[in-house]
């Protein structure tokens, strides 16, 4: 963290509405951290477009880093263990890994497990299903453990971490919290791991009444908004089929139904990808949807070589092409939803390479936007067989 920082006010006139804000003092300014956007989206005309998720912005590895080390330090010294991390999807699922994996280099000899939020279906994996109101695509999924020990873990874990992006209302965690406390009574404690918090004073206090529980709250920014809707742009397409491709081709592996530890990405992977890089060369690794955290490792392992690198993610969030959101392309969704896809503030020629990551086979949504960007496709079949 940097200097402290005072407070800020804005009033951002948007094609949508007209959005005030107003942060708190901080260890970081508004701007280091979010950009504006509006959204196609009749229930909430704005998005905080976030500069360190590596979603919708091109996001440096190292920043990104800063921000998953800080959220961690914000955890309470004396939580209960053993704790279960929930990242939300979809974006703040590489947050969430991120902030998890942190922990794990703060607490080595803590016990910890990491999951994250989907919108698809595993079959055979036993789900717990909730709300995510104000959202484009609003049903959520969480995946139960198959791993017979995680199960296991998950069940008598005594802490929750809810990591998100924002915060506003709390109403999505206070669902996902109610029904992880159904299935394990023995939670004691919901700490909620935010980059924005602006749920307002109280807030935290209305949600362990209603969740029965102490909850604890850590943000890298502290705030209050308001948004005065005025020019509806609906949504011209749907952003959530759930189960209408009969087998969307994800799996558990990367945090859907549990992990222990870090992931990794082998050095011959980064070896070869490396070598073809010249001196100079600016390098995008885009991830697809729900498989951020991979890429962000990715990214992170080249720049630790002094390449100069950026991550982000593909989304299927219809936003509109102003303020924070410099461009917009669109492609077919890989996971099979039969929904639209979009990829922002990426260019033809932007950058001299691009390396699209993928856990879904390389169809022809993967060819498509590989052609738009001028990418390269790697897929990850798992953490270490990666081609």
């Amino acid at each position: 963290m940097g200097d402290w920082h005072a407070s800020d006010s804005r009033e951002v006139a948007m094609p949508t509405g007209v959005l005030a804000v107003r942060t708190e003092p901080g260890p970081y300014p508004l701007d280091a951290l979010l950009g504006f956007g509006a959204r196609a989206n009749a229930k909430r005309g704005f998005l905080f477009v976030s500069k360190v998720l590596g979603k919708h912005w091109p996001s440096r590895p190292g920043a990104m880093r800063e921000l998953h080390d800080a959220l961690a330090a914000r955890l309470p010294a004396a939580l209960p263990g053993p704790v279960v991390f929930i990242a939300m999807a979809e974006t703040a699922i590489g947050l969430g890994q991120g902030v998890f994996e942190a922990h794990l280099r703060r607490h080595p000899e803590g016990t910890a497990l990491f999951l994250h939020t989907t919108r698809y279906r595993i079959d055979g994996a036993p789900l717990v299903e909730f709300a995510e109101p104000h959202s484009h695509a609003p049903r959520q999924f969480l995946h139960l453990p198959t791993d017979p020990a995680l199960h296991e873990l998950f069940m008598r874990a005594r802490s929750l971490v809810l990591v998100d992006d924002e915060a506003s209302t709390g109403t999505t965690f206070r669902n996902l919290a109610a029904a992880c406390r159904a299935l394990n009574p023995a939670l004691a404690h919901v700490h909620l791991a935010t980059l924005t918090d602006f749920m307002g004073a109280g807030a935290g206090d209305a949600l362990a009444e209603a969740i029965g529980l102490p909850v604890t709250q850590g943000a890298a920014l502290r705030g209050s908004y308001t948004f005065a809707a005025g020019a509806s742009f609906p949504e011209t397409a749907l952003a959530q089929v759930v189960g209408a491709a009969d087998g969307v081709a994800v799996g558990g592996a990367f945090g859907r139904t549990g992990l222990l530890r870090p992931l990794s990405i082998p050095a011959a992977t980064v070896d070869a990808l490396a070598s073809g890089i010249g001196a100079g060369e600016r390098v995008l690794v885009l991830g697809t949807g729900e498989f951020m955290h991979a890429p962000f490792l990715l990214a992170g392992a080249l720049e630790a070589r002094g390449i100069e690198v950026a991550v982000q993610s593909t989304t299927r969030s219809p936003i509109l092409e102003w303020g924070a959101i410099g461009s917009r392309l669109a492609f077919a969704d890989n996971y099979g939803e039969g929904i639209a896809n979009y990829v922002y503030n990426v260019r033809p020629g932007q950058y001299a390479h691009v390396f699209i990551c993928h856990e879904t086979p390389a169809g022809e949504a993967l060819r498509d936007l590989a052609g738009q960007v001028g990418g390269r496709l790697v897929h990850f079949r798992s953490e270490s067989d990666i081609a």
